[in-house]
């Protein structure tokens, strides 16, 4: 159980980290790429800035503090804060009709809830 939560939580830091690639790219540039990417045009830039730093922190909190072992009781926090992030993105899509590209998110969601539900119970680094 503890390798599977390791292996989830790094897929999720990489998810993450490449998401944070919102702050750096201009909206109009990200809404061109693909369908899956047309929500950004509901967002001021500052708005998908602070996203994207979200999902920076989320992968930074998601590995490093298990890895250097400072404060590891941030790991289950920042799954938490990336289940309400992925709920956001799935209200998200479905209010602008989306349904296609939602398994995405509702996969991201999931692999959130698990990390969450693993590190703050029977995989806790605390206990």
């Amino acid at each position: 159980m503890n390798l599977a939560l390791w292996i989830t939580a790094g897929l999720l830091a990489a998810v993450c980290l490449a998401g944070s690639a919102k702050m750096f790219v201009p909206r109009q540039k990200m809404a061109g790429t693909g369908s899956s990417t047309r929500w950004v045009e509901v967002f001021s830039p500052g708005a998908l800035k602070a996203i994207g730093a979200i999902e920076l922190l989320a992968a930074a909190g998601l590995v490093l503090p298990a890895v250097l072992d400072i404060a590891p009781v941030l790991v289950p926090l920042a799954a938490t804060g990336l289940v309400l992030l992925f709920v956001g993105a799935v209200i998200t899509r479905l209010r602008r009709g989306e349904k296609v590209t939602i398994a995405g998110d509702l996969v991201y969601l999931a692999l959130a809830v698990f990390v969450a539900w693993g590190r703050f119970g029977p995989e806790s680094f605390t206990g």
